[in-house]
């Protein structure tokens, strides 16, 4: 024991030269500081630019940096805890990712020392026959995966919104080419519905007779040409007639926009019910199930139903015009409404997505955390034809969430029943935010007052915030009253 003791008092920070101390603790800081102070300026640069969207996603980000502060240091700390926390041997031979070899035990006991105490930690369960419950090696890499998890999960859903907002940013054009013929309407015409080029589109020859092809339909269209110029034209339309009747000049891709930016700062947090699947998932990870690879499936499938689900609620406006009109005077104009969505709200589809992005960071993530700690003929990695099909289907989901999905999902969520507040512009939004405070501490006043006076006092209030409400929209539309 004084061999080893010696070696673990040597390693020990009190022996240890305080030019390394100095130097790696400058790095460390240095390297730090640096990251802070990159997250500022960019910060800085997005209020400079009145990005607010993107920089309270920049804050949900700094959140998410805190959290995994927050998790190191409760690691580090508890490490003690856990070590001096002991089992029969017998536990540790169930829901193994990999078979054990001879000389185990020893090995694990020979391993990585992250502190002088160590050894001691080790002969505590040693002495009572049994063993950690978690060996320091374990908990360390343990650790480093979940840095690797959530860093991993904020690259990728920056990465799928600059893709999709380019993609989203090519239908630009289309605005300004409605803009420009609208100048120049003249008088309104009456044509058969059947003649419609979104008709043809999405409701002529398929979907009039069999629900199952419309759905076959649905699910192909978002492999290719997912929104076309008519779609965009038409959704366009329908939302500014049934929310800005009185503005036919209704920035809608600004507001479409804005209102995916807005989404962002959901997406690229992580939930508490995420951690939890991610629990689930290590659970899972046992020796000869193959868990990884058949869970690699199910964001596949489920970005498969979203996008078929989008595609459909297109086709359902078109239906829901041709069961209703033979001929229209006019321009084509559909009527948007919950009722299109799974469960009558269109904010399923963002917790799906949100679910969908964060489940393709987790098997990246874990790709490349194995191959750089085990490597790639380790036995958790699996076996190569388990491996490949991984890797595929995490590169098909990213290409077709940012191209496919995420722009469907950015101009067919407009079609609720519903606006968003990112109809208003920043300005507008905060005076009805002031407003509404007063509105609420007048309230907290009539309250006080006699019972007589409590009725008229609840809908005061009320009406005034309503009549805002009102007025707010009239300055963005010029004249639509919100729905």
């Amino acid at each position: 024991m004084e061999g080893a003791g010696g070696e673990l008092a040597e390693d020990a920070l009190e022996y240890t030269p305080t030019w390394i101390v100095a130097v790696v603790c400058s790095l460390i800081v240095t390297i730090s500081l640096a990251a802070e102070r990159c997250l500022h300026y960019l910060g800085k640069t997005l209020k400079r630019k009145r990005q607010k969207a993107l920089f309270e996603a920049l804050l949900k980000v700094k959140e998410e940096l805190m959290l995994l502060g927050f998790i190191s240091l409760l690691m580090t700390v508890s490490q003690d805890v856990i070590q001096r926390t002991c089992i029969p041997p017998s536990w540790t031979n169930y829901l193994l990712p990999c078979k054990k070899t001879e000389g185990h035990h020893a090995a694990a006991l020979g391993g990585r020392r992250l502190l002088p105490k160590s050894v001691p930690r080790s002969d505590h369960c040693r002495n009572k026959g049994k063993v950690p419950l978690l060996s320091l090696e374990a908990l360390h890499q343990l650790h480093i995966f979940i840095f690797v998890l959530a860093i991993t999960h904020v690259i990728f859903s920056v990465l799928t919104m600059v893709l999709g907002g380019a993609k989203i940013r090519q239908w630009k054009h289309w605005e300004t080419e409605i803009h420009k013929s609208d100048a120049g309407n003249g008088p309104k015409k009456l044509t058969q519905v059947q003649q419609f080029e979104f008709i043809k589109e999405r409701f002529n020859g398929v979907g009039k007779e069999s629900t199952l092809l419309s759905w076959m339909h649905s699910f192909v269209k978002q492999f290719y040409a997912s929104v076309t110029k008519s779609d965009y034209a038409t959704m366009r339309l329908g939302f500014i007639m049934t929310h800005c009747r009185g503005n036919p000049k209704f920035g809608f891709h600004r507001y479409m926009v804005r209102a995916l930016e807005g989404d962002f700062k959901k997406v690229v947090g992580i939930r508490w019910y995420l951690w939890i699947f991610v629990v689930i998932f290590m659970l899972l990870n046992v020796n000869g199930w193959h868990t990884y690879f058949w869970i690699s499936f199910v964001p596949l499938i489920l970005l498969l139903a979203v996008g078929t689900k989008l595609e459909h609620v297109i086709d359902q406006l078109a239906q829901d015009v041709v069961e209703k009109h033979s001929a229209i005077e006019g321009d084509l104009v559909v009527n948007p409404s919950d009722e299109h969505f799974w469960c009558g709200k269109p904010r399923v589809i963002l917790y799906l997505i949100h679910f969908i992005l964060f489940q393709n960071a987790f098997e990246i993530a874990l790709f490349f955390w194995i191959l750089t700690t085990y490597g790639f003929n380790s036995c958790i990695m699996d076996h190569v034809p388990f491996i490949v099909p991984r890797l595929v289907i995490g590169v098909v989901i990213q290409l077709l969430c940012s191209y496919s999905t995420l722009p469907l999902y950015a101009i067919v969520t407009q079609m609720g029943t519903f606006y968003k507040k990112e109809i208003f512009d920043e300005h507008v939004q905060q005076g009805l935010l002031g407003w509404a405070q007063k509105a609420r501490m007048r309230t907290e006043l009539f309250k006080d007052a006699a019972a007589a006076a409590a009725g008229p006092t609840r809908h005061g209030p009320s009406s005034r915030l309503e009549m805002l409400r009102r007025a707010a929209a009239l300055m963005q539309c010029r004249g639509a009253p919100p729905r």
